[in-house]
Formats: structure tokens, sequence, C-alpha cells
């Protein structure tokens, strides 16, 4: 016991020889951003007030480089996003820390809740110290429905381009130079059946700013609250 102690002394004592205090809080994990994202809870939970999705997997950047925003016609975005950048991009449901290789690049999946309703992608990007310019993202979650929800339909702005699937169908696409506008484009009427549905997204932007909002509503545009979003 009085050696435990004499070498705690010992590395306490170098601690403070280097400034450093031995009893100092740990350094903020890599992919936490404290002013637009969180670590996710253990648990399952609702879309907020307003219908928005805030908890998703967010894959760190493939490098897609564009000098402007105007090549993204819809000829365009489907040859880009219907590329196979890694396995098993349009369906698996990737756990949080999964690396893919991306052009022999290692990219990692980070699960996170947004603190807004619209996810910052450029803040996700410049946080982890890559590129945000020039780039594609990858979204995933995973909603949970205790029955049927029919006649909804996806409401989605971006910055800039995107396209979206649920449970590997394409439903949404959003294409040209766009500014992330609430419920910007809709999707035709859905229904969400019961148990698991996967939301899938492919954000493309050159230069500007990245983000995204994703909600569903009904057929009075009123926002779709009755399910949850599992923990990733």
């Amino acid at each position: 016991m009085i050696c435990f102690h004499f070498r705690s002394l010992q590395a306490a004592l170098l601690l403070a020889m280097s400034g450093i205090s031995a009893y100092a809080a740990p350094p903020a994990l890599p992919g936490t951003m404290p002013n637009y994202f969180e670590q996710p809870s253990g648990e399952a939970v609702a879309p907020d007030s307003e219908g928005f999705i805030r908890r998703w997997l967010l894959l760190e950047p493939i490098e897609k480089p564009n000098r402007s925003n105007t090549v993204f016609t819809d000829s365009y975005l489907r040859e880009a996003f219907n590329t196979e950048y890694f396995k098993g991009q349009t369906t698996v449901v990737p756990s949080a820390g999964k690396v893919v290789k991306v052009d022999g690049k290692k990219l990692r999946w980070h699960a996170l809740d947004s603190k807004l309703f619209n996810i910052k992608l450029f803040r996700f990007a410049s946080n982890l110290e890559k590129p945000v310019y020039g780039v594609l993202f990858w979204a995933v979650t995973v909603i949970d429905c205790e029955e049927e929800i029919k006649d909804v339909r996806l409401a989605v702005g971006s910055n800039s381009a995107s396209m979206w699937w649920i449970d590997g169908e394409e439903v949404l696409l959003l294409s040209g130079d766009r500014r992330m506008v609430v419920d910007d484009a809709m999707s035709r009427r859905l229904t969400l059946k019961k148990g698991r549905n996967i939301i899938r997204g492919a954000i493309i932007n050159g230069p500007g700013m990245s983000d995204f909002c994703v909600r569903f509503v009904d057929d009075k545009g009123a926002p779709v609250t009755g399910f949850t979003v599992e923990k990733l």
C-alpha cells in the first residue's frame, strides 16, 4: 500500500512539473461539438416537437471536388450518388466507430445527436479537421413505428444537393445549387411500415456551407411525431 501511494505521489509530482493537473478533466472526445452535437444517449428518442429527426450516423466526408454547385443536375447527381464508394453504402446500417475505405482513405462513422433542428455537416467536418469543400456526405438513421403510418411525405432541406432513400428505395432528389430551407422538397405520399424504417441520405456540396434537415409531414403539412429514433 505504501508503495502504491508513493507511486501515485510521484506521478502527481511529474504531472505538476509538466504543468498538467492530476485532477484535470479528460479532454473532449474528437466527435463532440458542444455547440452543435452531443453523443447519443443509450435510449431511443422521439423526433423534436416540430418532427425533425436529430439523431444520425454521419460518415466523414468523401472528397468530391467541384468548384461550383451549378453542376448538380439530375444526371450528374444520379451518377455521383449511384457510384459505389464503399461496400454496403446503400444497404448496411453502420455502427458508430465503424471504418470504411474510400479510395484508400479510412473514413469513420459517427453517431451524433444534433442540438439544432438541422444537421451542421460543415461543422461536423471542420471539427474533425476533414475537408469542408468539394465533399460528399452519407447519413443514416433508423426510426421505429409502433403501427403503420400512411400518407406521409419526407420533407427535406439541404445545402447543397441531396438524394434520399427509405428502406433502399429512392424517394426524393434535391438538385441544383440550393440553400437549406425547411421542407424545401417533399416526396410523394409514403407509408411508414410498422417496425424499423431505414432512412439514408447523400449530401453533396462544392464551395460554401453544408447542412440538412429532415422530417415527415402529414397530408395537411403538419409534422409527424409518432415514432422513435433508434439508439445508433
